[in-house]
C-alpha cells in the first residue's frame, strides 16, 4: 500500500468486530509509533496495551463516563446523551479488542530549570502525538481501524486510567486509542476546509 493511500484511507473508526488483534500486529503498531520524531531524542513515551477482558471493560466504562461529561459540557440535551449511552452500551460504540494508552514521563527531560517546564511538556506531548499518528497509519496498512479518545484526559478519569496502567503520577496521559478490525464499510470523511483555506505561503 502506497503512503498516499494509507493517509487518505485513515479515518476514525468507532465500531469494531469481535475479533482479536494478534500480538504480532500490536508489536508492529508500537514499532511504527516509536519511529516518530521525539524531542531531544528523549523517547519519554510509554505505550500500555489493554487487552484482558477485565482491563478493557474498566477502561471502556471510563471512556463512556468521559463521553457523557464531554456532551454535557457542550450542553447537549439529556435525551441525546441517553442515545449516546445506548449506542455505547447496546451497540458497542468504541468497544474494541485492544486499547493503547499513550503516556509521557514528565520526569524525563533535556533542559533544566522551571523556565523550561512548559516547552518541555509541550514537546513531549507533540512527540507522543506524532507517535500516535504513526500507529494509526500502520493500522490502516494492517487492515485495522483506530480512533483517538481524548475525553479520558478529564480530571479524575485520567488518574483512573493511569492507575489501571500501573503508572505513577509522573506519567501524563496523552490519549487512548481503540484498535480493531472495522465493523462495516470504512468511509473516510472529506475535510471541512480546503487546502487553500489552511495553507499560507510567506
Amino acid at each position: 500500500m502506497e503512503l498516499d493511500d494509507v493517509i487518505l484511507k485513515r479515518t476514525s473508526v468507532r465500531y469494531f468486530e469481535e475479533r482479536d488483534v494478534s500480538e504480532e500486529d500490536v508489536r508492529a503498531l508500537i514499532e511504527a509509533a516509536i519511529r516518530a520524531p521525539t524531542a531531544s531524542g528523549l523517547e519519554n513515551w510509554k505505550f500500555v496495551v489493554f487487552r484482558s477482558g477485565d482491563a478493557r471493560e474498566k477502561l471502556y466504562n471510563l471512556i463512556a463516563e468521559g463521553m457523557i461529561r464531554y456532551y454535557r459540557a457542550v450542553n447537549l440535551a439529556e435525551g441525546k446523551i441517553e442515545k449516546l449511552r445506548k449506542r455505547m452500551y447496546e451497540q458497542g460504540m468504541y468497544r474494541a479488542p485492544i486499547y493503547v494508552a499513550v503516556f509521557i514521563d514528565r520526569r524525563v527531560r533535556f533542559l533544566p530549570g522551571e523556565e523550561f517546564d512548559e516547552p518541555e511538556f509541550i514537546w513531549s506531548v507533540e512527540s507522543a502525538a506524532m507517535a500516535i499518528q504513526n500507529l494509526m497509519l500502520k493500522a490502516v496498512e494492517l487492515g485495522l481501524g483506530t480512533v483517538y479518545i481524548g475525553v479520558t484526559n478529564f480530571p479524575g478519569i485520567d488518574e483512573e486510567v493511569r492507575e489501571l496502567a500501573g503508572l505513577d503520577e509522573n506519567h501524563y496521559l496523552v490519549g487512548v486509542i481503540p484498535v480493531g478490525y472495522p465493523k462495516g464499510e470504512v468511509k473516510p470523511r472529506k475535510r471541512r476546509k480546503t487546502l487553500d483555506e489552511v495553507l499560507v505561503f510567506i
